[in-house]
């Protein structure tokens, strides 16, 4: 059962009806799931401008509470999400839960009349994404999603370029991520109590299993709630594949995942994926978990040049300036380094989650459909999703027809 506690005030008590916020009007938006992620979305949301956070929903205590300070008095504080979206002072909510709680949680937002920001990856389960776009377009709301690179201007500048036919004709693409997970686990973590957390309310759809503390704080890495590091970062950078080159739907995946170091988490510490697409285009992602150097980004090979990004900027490299395999760059024909636009590098955060957010926030308004929308969230989610398909089945494996 939810965790009781004082109500500061009746507004979640007041039914909900559907509404449009005009354009003068102060949005008024709830956040749902309170941990570090939604208090940080949560944050950019409120400092936009002509925003209120109105509620916040955890069912740990301690997260609700650390939200409830952040965003101040109006932000009533509720362990049930439902109590959120009765609220008719909410316009729109943002959903920052564990990922297997993203599409009910959403559909029942759309459902209460509200306009959502939903964190990556949109579905837990494959077959989740066609009923979020079926309510979605009945519906009328607008829903954007976290892969928030499709509103970041330097990879909106560095899709013009290939629009352009920069780099020629493409059929390769490599991407990876690295990062460390042992210092997570060798920090010092912060002591989980049940007695404050509603463990039934949190697991929700998920098989039923007595409370977990290594589960409660890294679902990310456990099947039941999470896909690993392929949902969590390899979402980020298909998604820009795909949006980069207009391919959206998987031919084949091959992928193989392995454990080497991690052994307390469930999902794969080292990955390797092979991604077909029916465009002739061959994508490659590689994903570790045991060393972090540098870092993460995507190399575009065309027949005429090659484009690196990551989320410090671009640059882009003609063929044919420098000997045969040479292991050194020529100087790039186009650059951007975020560091060399100093205005911009003031208001923007080092992931591109507040231009995003900015952007749904408009689109609140406008009633237009966001950057970064929810049918190729689903699309980029369903990639991934056939990645850990491959890896746990142990085959190459496709969308069904």
């Amino acid at each position: 059962m939810p965790v009781p506690e004082p109500t500061r005030n009746r507004r979640l008590f007041v039914g909900t009806s559907p509404s449009v916020v005009g354009a003068n009007d102060r949005i008024g938006v709830g956040v749902i799931g309170c941990g570090v992620r939604g208090r940080g979305v949560g944050a950019y949301a409120a400092s936009a401008g002509g925003v209120e956070i109105r509620g916040v929903a955890d069912v740990y205590r301690p997260h609700r509470s650390l939200a409830a300070e952040a965003f101040g008095e109006e932000a009533e504080s509720v362990s049930d999400y439902r109590r959120v979206l009765d609220c008719k002072d909410v316009d729109a909510v943002i959903v920052a839960t564990p990922d297997h709680l993203h599409a009910p949680v959403t559909l029942a937002a759309i459902d209460a009349g509200k306009d959502v920001y939903l964190e990556k990856p949109v579905t837990h389960r494959l077959e989740e994404g066609s009923a979020l776009i079926r309510a979605a377009e009945r519906s009328g709301r607008v829903i954007a999603t976290g892969t928030q690179q499709r509103s970041w201007h330097h990879f909106m500048e560095a899709k013009r370029i290939i629009d352009r036919g920069i780099l020629g004709r493409v059929t390769f693409v490599r991407c990876f991520w690295n990062q460390d997970y042992s210092a997570l686990r060798s920090a010092p973590a912060p002591r989980i109590d049940p007695a404050q957390l509603d463990w039934d309310g949190w697991l929700g759809p998920a098989r039923s299993q007595p409370f977990d503390a290594t589960r409660f704080r890294f679902w990310r890495f456990f099947w039941d709630f999470g896909g690993g590091s392929v949902t969590d970062l390899m979402t980020h950078w298909i998604d820009v594949v795909q949006w980069f080159l207009d391919c959206r739907r998987a031919a084949g995946v091959r992928a193989t995942g392995a454990t080497y170091v991690h052994d307390w988490l469930e999902a794969p510490d080292t990955v390797v994926a092979t991604i077909a697409y029916p465009e002739e285009l061959m994508v490659v992602y590689e994903g570790n978990m045991t060393f972090g150097l540098l870092g993460c980004g995507i190399e575009f090979r065309g027949d005429r040049a090659m484009m690196v990004i990551d989320r410090t900027g671009y640059a882009v490299y003609e063929e044919g300036t420098k000997p045969l395999e040479s292991v050194t760059l020529p100087e790039p024909v186009h650059r951007f380094a975020r560091s060399d636009d100093t205005s911009r590098a003031e208001r923007v955060d080092g992931t591109g989650t507040m231009d995003n957010v900015r952007n749904w926030l408009d689109c609140v308004r406008t009633r237009r459909t966001p950057n970064a929308d929810l049918r190729s969230g689903v699309e980029s989610a369903a990639t991934a999703h056939l990645v850990n398909q491959s890896i746990r089945e142990r085959r190459t494996v496709s969308l069904p027809s």
